[in-house]
């Protein structure tokens, strides 16, 4: 059950960017939101396991600069989002899949699971029932986040799409100040 409400709380963040990105989408594109879920998935279940490899070397320096990381992809990815919002021109009816910033995304929303993973090491965690479930969780969570953003987005997208970049740029400050 630990395991569980862990995963879910560091998935909270990969469904809020998942939310953000299929409320820029005007039409829902399934390619899109799964390759952004297993990114999500595989980069949520990798961190951990990074964060357990080096728990006794590295400990007081990750934690050190993980939120500055963070606070700066987020804040980038929502400041162009915001911006893209004011911008006119021909819609696409497809968001562009975009591998370069689903990895920025990724890698962003998972940061906070590399000190997850430390403490896995330190409290002896069975390790892959552990990042088993938090990969499933965040593809399960962004999955739906892409879905129900879109359901919402399709009608309002240069106001969704502002707001999905305000809501980045709030998870990056959330980063730097907890």
């Amino acid at each position: 059950m630990e395991i569980l409400l862990i995963a879910i709380s560091l998935a909270m963040d990969a469904f809020a960017v998942a939310l953000c990105k299929g409320l820029e989408m005007k039409k829902i594109n399934y390619k899109y939101s799964i390759i952004l879920a297993i990114s999500f998935g595989v980069f949520q279940a990798a961190m951990p396991l990074i964060g357990w490899a080096v728990a006794m070397n590295f400990a007081k320096y990750i934690t050190k600069f993980d939120h500055v990381v963070s606070f700066i992809l987020l804040t980038f990815i929502g400041g162009k989002m915001i911006k893209e919002s004011f911008e006119v021109g021909e819609e696409d009816d497809e968001c562009k899949l975009n591998f370069k910033e689903i990895i920025v995304l990724a890698i962003a929303t998972s940061i906070d699971a590399l000190a997850v993973g430390i403490t896995l090491a330190f409290n002896k965690i069975n390790l892959i029932r552990a990042i088993t479930c938090i990969g499933m969780v965040a593809f399960l969570l962004a999955f739906l986040g892409v879905i129900i953003g879109n359901k919402f987005g399709a009608k309002y997208k240069n106001k969704a799409e502002m707001f999905g970049g305000i809501v980045l740029v709030f998870l990056g400050c959330k980063f730097l100040i907890f």
